[in-house]
């Protein structure tokens, strides 16, 4: 799944480096600001996406005597290092927003920088389209991340296309205003990324799985209750502790074969990767 991932993660690494070339090229020559910086924008995307793909070769890793679960968290950390240059880019793009408000721009951009920008934005919207999909398919953390920021990089285009057009049309303000709404967009994007892996690498857990787990577990045959049950990710694997009773009269032989029922009950119905069971005698028995 990881190995699928890669290929989103490179498809936006060489759609932004064709992105900036271009931009930052024709920027220059049209007299446009907005297009120049959104060129540099790809740029420090171009890092991010790299930045990315190591964690997902990282995650790729057996396990080894220093890490004996697994090299998952690489991708999460890698997600949460590209939410963190995220947050920069969108400050950057409100500092640069907030100076041409108070001092102007300089001359008036070619209405080619404009076409350019949305035909911008319509390639990487479907980058996005496509890597939103294939993070759904693979799990994969990182690639969720790489798809929400090439939807922020769709939209700070159209932003740019905009006050590109605003200027040209007598409008100067406009540029300041589009490029203000999308830093705030970018910064909105980053903070919800750098939440969510923050949350997991913290080992937080949705109460309402660990619900829905319980539910599942105290349906199997041979559980009498769920005395403790903790869930975690790591990487975009699910790992799921728990306690169980059973009945104090049944055999080592018989227990074991419940569990071994209960790990794959979990992992057909919630797609749970590995199930830790610790089994205890009933208490009421």
């Amino acid at each position: 799944m990881k190995s699928q991932a890669e290929i989103g993660v490179w498809l936006s690494i060489l759609a932004y480096i064709l992105l900036s070339t271009v931009k930052v090229c024709l920027g220059m020559s049209t007299n446009s600001q907005a297009l120049t910086a959104d060129g540099l924008n790809n740029t420090t995307d171009v890092i991010t996406s790299i930045g990315v793909l190591i964690g997902l070769r990282i995650a790729q890793k057996p396990r080894d005597d220093d890490h004996p679960y697994g090299h998952s968290r690489a991708e999460t950390v890698s997600a949460l290092i590209s939410s963190i240059i995220m947050a920069v880019i969108g400050l950057q793009v409100l500092a640069e927003a907030t100076q041409s408000a108070i001092y102007g721009v300089r001359g008036t951009p070619q209405s080619f920088a404009g076409l350019i920008a949305m035909l911008s934005s319509a390639f990487i919207l479907l980058v996005y389209i496509f890597n939103s999909q294939l993070a759904k398919k693979t799990k994969s953390q990182a690639l969720h991340a790489v798809a929400k920021d090439n939807l922020s990089d769709a939209l700070v285009s159209l932003g740019a296309a905009l006050g590109i057009y605003g200027a040209r049309m007598g409008f100067p303000w406009l540029d300041p205003l589009a490029a203000s709404v999308v830093g705030l967009i970018i910064l909105k994007t980053a903070w919800g990324i750098f939440s969510e892996m923050s949350y997991h690498l913290t080992d937080g857990f949705e109460e309402k799985k660990l619900e829905a787990y319980r539910l599942t577990m105290e349906k199997m045959n041979g559980v009498q209750t769920v005395v403790d049950l903790k869930g975690r990710m790591q990487g975009d694997e699910v790992i799921v502790d728990a306690v169980i009773e059973v009945d104090a009269k049944l055999s080592v032989q018989e227990s074991h074969c419940i569990t071994d029922q209960l790990e794959q009950e979990m992992k057909r119905v919630h797609q749970v990767s590995t199930t830790h069971i610790h089994v205890e005698p009933d208490s009421n028995s």
